[in-house]
């Protein structure tokens, strides 16, 4: 990549892609265009890193026009954007994102952990807000671009890495309300460290809900999240670090904050514990950890290699299980599951004016487990079933 011949186009002043006569033309990483930064930014402590506040220098951006299609990507200078205050992504909430993360291995290799998984549900999200058609496996060779661009800005500590945000924004201008046939693709890359310090609590709420049947819980879109503030505020102000959402009536375990929820539960048998967490009823996000999660507790090489013998049970289960399992001393680990923490351990679950209190003083042996195993594979030390994809 980098700068390559492209077509312009005198109507908008904008450089394309090549497109079939009367067809849009479609995203198109061989045209990737670059403008450097003249001026590079310093590199901070890693100690002072905090999820989301310190971007590199570059940024990838592409438009989408309904006429002419995708616009020719460019790499470009991080900064400001500049759209219509009338565009539906401001007032509709057309908007999407994904969340992913590069590591630099031993071999000074930049990595990302099964991207392929991050562009199937990015393309599904957009179709499920009728944005325009996106090609992931377009957008994954603009993310490795990047990555590759802003290679110095991942740190090489353990447990550090480089977050990068591919996002789509409805930019039809117009208050009509309908779907947008105009949009942007940008790609941001941001250092960032351990998400959390220390075990994480949890207030468990039913008057307030995630997500629901028929809804956009199982994609991620961005009109998921500011719903959950309001609850996340109240939660923090009776001394609880995150919300765990229920639903329903009999207040089924769903997520935890915007993570996904697992706990690890003894057997009656004996045979060694079950790694449960809520099905994806489509109330639930299909996250690339917590499916990495269940394909390792299913795998008998895994359980070989840490000595436990785990059973992944995708359930429906409840806060009324949750207390029985504690009672009966089964309730062995909770573990909160995204991409931002990896694995992390939760220590109690309020509910009702009660805790639940999970033992022990931090991770378990299956999250600690699962976390070694997921970041051996993430950070290049490790090779496991092609999920660590070198930006080459």
């Amino acid at each position: 990549m980098g700068n390559r011949n492209s077509v312009a186009s005198p109507a908008s002043g904008q450089t394309r892609g090549s497109a079939n006569p009367g067809s849009p033309a479609a995203l198109d990483a061989s045209k990737l265009s670059s403008t450097l930064a003249k001026t590079l930014k310093p590199l901070q402590p890693i100690e002072t890193l905090r999820f989301g506040q310190t971007f590199s220098d570059h940024m990838i951006v592409a438009t989408y026009d309904p006429e002419l299609g995708w616009s020719a990507p460019e790499v470009k200078p991080y900064g400001p954007i500049t759209l219509d205050p009338q565009c539906s992504c401001f007032q509709y909430g057309g908007n999407v994102f994904e969340g992913m993360k590069a590591y630099l291995g031993p071999d000074g290799k930049a990595r990302l952990f099964r991207p392929d998984m991050n562009m199937r549900r990015m393309e599904k999200s957009c179709a499920r807000l009728a944005l325009p058609p996106i090609d992931g496996d377009v957008v994954l060779e603009l993310i490795k671009h990047l990555v590759n661009v802003e290679k110095r800005w991942i740190p090489k500590e353990s447990g550090y890495s480089l977050y990068i945000r591919p996002t789509v924004i409805a930019t039809r201008p117009g208050l009509g309300v309908t779907a947008s046939d105009h949009a942007m693709l940008y790609i941001l890359a941001s250092p960032t460290g351990p998400y959390f310090a220390r075990p994480v609590s949890l207030l468990a709420v039913s008057e307030n809900v995630r997500a629901w049947p028929g809804g956009t819980g199982g994609h991620k879109v961005a009109g998921n999240y500011s719903p959950g503030f309001l609850p996340q505020r109240a939660a923090a102000e009776k001394g609880y670090d995150q919300i765990l959402w229920l639903f329903g009536d009999d207040r089924r375990v769903t997520e935890a904050g915007a993570m996904n929820f697992f706990v690890v539960v003894k057997r009656d048998d004996e045979d060694g514990v079950d790694l449960i967490t809520a099905p994806l009823d489509g109330t639930i996000l299909p996250g690339v950890t917590r499916a990495s999660c269940l394909a390792l507790a299913g795998d008998p090489e895994f359980h070989q290699e840490i000595s436990m013998r785990l059973h992944p049970q995708e359930m429906v289960y409840t806060m009324s299980d949750l207390a029985k399992w504690s009672s009966e001393g089964k309730l062995l680990e909770a573990l909160a599951i995204g991409t931002a923490v990896i694995v992390g351990p939760c220590n109690r679950i309020g509910f009702e004016g009660k805790d639940i209190v999970i033992p022990g003083d931090g991770m378990g042996p299956v999250g600690t487990a699962i976390r070694k195993k997921i970041l051996d594979i993430q950070e290049g030390r490790t090779e496991w079933k092609g999920w660590g994809v070198v930006c080459a």
